[in-house]
């Protein structure tokens, strides 16, 4: 006997006599639930109907009343403003009351925004030009309020049939629902207009169907746009279980667009009838166990263990056992030609392995590619911005005829480029976690804390700011500095993401990250960790763009205001902390970003720090610069030369040695750390130490390498000074490392 015979005899003897029973009775008096609800929600839904009707019959009235107003026809706009806002007042059913010219133009309104607005785009408006004494119905989101409202359009003519202005009323609909009928349980109104848009709901409950959400193509959006079917049906809501739905309609709502539904949870309308039917199931259930021990004993021997044999078979194939075969006596029929199928798999994927990882080889060779492709699009098109700005202005200073101040603008011009292409390289650098941090125990509420003035100063007024800190926080292991560069980047994220204002929430807490959620976030170290979040409420980001938020120069920003490096860099800067870094966001709702900062937990050296306040001088002290890039060596000697201080060079960590060993008098010793001739500075530093113990050390680098930094963290008792610098910070480092007490 085939698979498909025995499973169809198992069926028939365990299901059929006593689901046949159960299922006639189910029919009976779940049919009679519906019946008996279904006038209740045709009633309730036509009693929206009328309600409706009633306010659209309300507003037309009130605008033929107000076409006559002498404070509309021949007022000016403050006054016209200030009399509609009296009428919205009395009449708060409305979201706004409006006066459009004939060109478009917003004129006034009950709301005195004051601002400017052109609604020739909107179809009730182009149609209520060319209407004579009615008005135009048309439902939509108001621009002022965002709130699903019903335009009633109202042109008022002059005595020469000349268009003098349309009166617009914006019926707010969430005001217009009714409540639901508590006779049925669970029951709600939904009011949607033609293109499937759910406009106003009553009640409103925790499911989708929310004002601004979209049943087209849904089963129930198909019964609300087709008048032609019946008017009631029964949906399926997927998590929401099935509805009862019965449909009220009226002229006046079908030329505006507008269908009103009544809907129930079947469930809660048959209530007595699943009751009985879960007691017909408890017999059913009996019946079955009776039945499927027959069928057990029955199938044990003629499916089960065949069908073991092959399940051991397919278990080795997934674990990548390719030469396992299906042994022993092969049964007849399908299960027979199963094993066989089988047996001929196994071969054939033993042979399209191999294809599979060529593909695969070549396909991680492409995506890496278009990785490099992406930023190195990006990077030249930044640099070469900057520097046909540093090109341009240094031919002009070249130019003998520019005055002194075209001199300095120019030279101002050539350094803002300079500091940008600084800017934009510390970015890269902070993304692909290259960056020599100089991590220290930092409290993030007190460092929140004394962020926040310049935050406010920021972001300006429409920004609100809320700070919710944790208790009893944690000192977090992380670069202060760095970590001020990634909160006011996601800051000023965050105020983009805000064009109207809003509000800006940061929160700190003590949390941790499991084992579970490490499994499932492969860079991610369980342990303890100082969260600190930033959210907006602001526009979202699309699903689809989630995912390539922290990829380098990707944005979704206009053309201009954004470079698509911020967020890289504040995702490089936490993984090389050691942290984590997260985001949610949902379209229309707003953004949270999370970092998890490794917790401080224990005793850790110190870094040292130049301070930024340190004075700016110079001395008489004989300084060794070692630099290989010639130009970046005279400018150093000459800078340094400018300053008081005695210069010797060399380009290369061998002619720095050949200079020590002459027993020249030498202060201090500033190195690069990057430079060609097999010998590193720190290489450098440490021969000349053994040379000349004592001896004081400054490094410099565009790049560290891991020549200085470690894990991503500068090593302790090393003073850097990173490339690009300007002259006044060469001055404070070099200061700083002559009169820094050794030891």
């Amino acid at each position: 006997m085939s698979i498909r015979a025995r499973l169809l005899v198992i069926a028939l003897l365990a299901t059929l006599l006593p689901a046949l029973i159960a299922l006639q009775h189910y029919r009976d008096d779940r049919q009679a639930g519906i019946d008996a609800d279904t006038l209740q929600l045709a009633g309730l839904a036509q009693g929206q109907v009328e309600e409706l009707r009633q306010r659209i019959l309300g507003t037309t009235q009130l605008q033929f009343g107000l076409a006559r107003a002498r404070d509309l026809t021949e007022g000016d706009r403050a006054s016209c403003s200030a009399f509609l806002s009296g009428v919205r007042e009395a009449h708060p059913q409305y979201t706004g009351i409006l006066t459009v010219q004939p060109n478009g133009r917003l004129f006034c309104d009950s709301l005195r925004s004051g601002r400017e607005l052109d609604l020739n785009d909107r179809d009730y408006f182009r149609r209520a030009l060319d209407t004579r004494g009615a008005a135009v119905l048309e439902p939509a989101f108001g621009r002022l309020t965002g709130r699903a409202v019903l335009q009633v359009a109202y042109p008022v003519r002059r005595d020469d049939d000349s268009l003098l202005f349309v009166l617009l009323a914006s019926l707010d609909l969430s005001k217009a629902m009714f409540a639901a009928d508590r006779r049925l349980p669970a029951s709600r109104l939904l009011l949607i207009d033609d293109k499937g848009q759910v406009l106003a709901v009553a009640p409103t409950t925790a499911d989708d169907l929310k004002p601004g959400a979209s049943v087209a193509g849904s089963a129930l959006g198909r019964f609300a746009s087709e008048s032609r079917t019946a008017a009631t049906t029964v949906v399926d809501m997927g998590s929401g279980g099935r509805h009862l739905w019965a449909r009220a309609e009226s002229q006046e709502l079908a030329s505006a667009g507008l269908r009103v539904l009544a809907g129930a949870p079947e469930a809660a309308i048959v209530a007595a009838a699943d009751q009985r039917f879960r007691r017909d199931l408890a017999l059913y259930a009996a019946l079955a166990v009776a039945v499927f021990a027959l069928v057990w004993w029955m199938s044990e021997r003629g499916i089960r263990r065949p069908l073991a044999r092959m399940t051991d078979m397919a278990g080795r194939l997934a674990a990548g056992d390719l030469r396992t075969r299906v042994d022993g006596p092969q049964p007849s029929g399908e299960l027979g030609a199963l094993a066989a199928a089988l047996n001929h798999a196994a071969e054939a994927l033993g042979a399209q392995r191999s294809d599979i990882e060529a593909l695969h080889a070549r396909l991680l060779q492409s995506q890496r590619l278009e990785a490099v492709g992406q930023l190195t699009g990006g990077v030249a098109h930044d640099f070469n911005n900057l520097l046909t700005v540093v090109l341009g202005n240094a031919d002009l200073l070249a130019e003998p005829g520019m005055t002194e101040p075209q001199r300095q603008q120019a030279l101002q011009m050539l350094i803002g480029a300079a500091e940008r292409g600084a800017v934009l390289t510390r970015q890269l650098l902070a993304f692909a976690r290259k960056q020599p941090l100089m991590p220290s125990e930092v409290d993030v509420n007190a460092l929140v804390t004394g962020f926040d003035p310049l935050l406010r100063r920021t972001l300006g007024e429409q920004v609100e700011i809320e700070v919710v800190r944790g208790a009893g926080l944690w000192t977090a292991m992380v670069d202060p500095t760095q970590l001020e560069s990634a909160l006011l980047n996601l800051c000023l994220n965050a105020r983009d993401a805000m064009p109207r204002g809003g509000r800006l929430t940061l929160e700190t807490a003590n949390t941790a990250l499991y084992l579970r959620y490490s499994e499932q976030h492969a860079d991610v170290e369980p342990g303890q960790y100082v969260m600190l979040a930033v959210s907006d409420a602001g526009t979202g980001i699309d699903p689809a763009h989630l995912g390539r938020v922290f990829e380098p120069f990707f944005t979704t920003k206009e053309k201009g205001k954004g470079t698509g490096l911020g967020l890289a860099m504040v995702y490089g800067f936490v993984k090389q902390s050691g942290g984590h870094v997260a985001i949610y966001s949902e379209p229309g709702h707003g953004t949270t970003v999370k970092l998890y900062l490794p917790r401080a937990l224990g005793p850790r050296a110190a870094v040292e720090r130049v301070p930024e306040e340190a004075e700016a001088r110079g001395g008489a002290e004989t300084v060794l610069v070692v630099e290989d890039d010639e130009p970046v060596r005279m400018l150093a000697g000459l800078e340094l030369g400018a300053m008081g201080y005695r210069v010797l060079e060399a380009a290369t960590g061998a002619e720095a040695l050949v200079v020590l060993r002459t027993g020249e008098h030498i202060d201090l010793l500033f190195t690069d750390i990057v430079m060609p001739g097999g010998m590193t500075g720190r290489e450098l530093a440490d021969e000349a130490g053994r040379m000349r113990p004592g001896l004081r050390v400054l490094f410099t680098s565009g790049y560290t390498e891991n020549a200085i930094v470690h894990h991503g963290r500068l090593d302790a008792g090393v003073q850097l000074l990173p490339k690009p610098y300007r002259r006044a910070d060469l001055a404070r480092a070099v200061r700083h490392a002559l009169e820094r007490p050794l030891g």
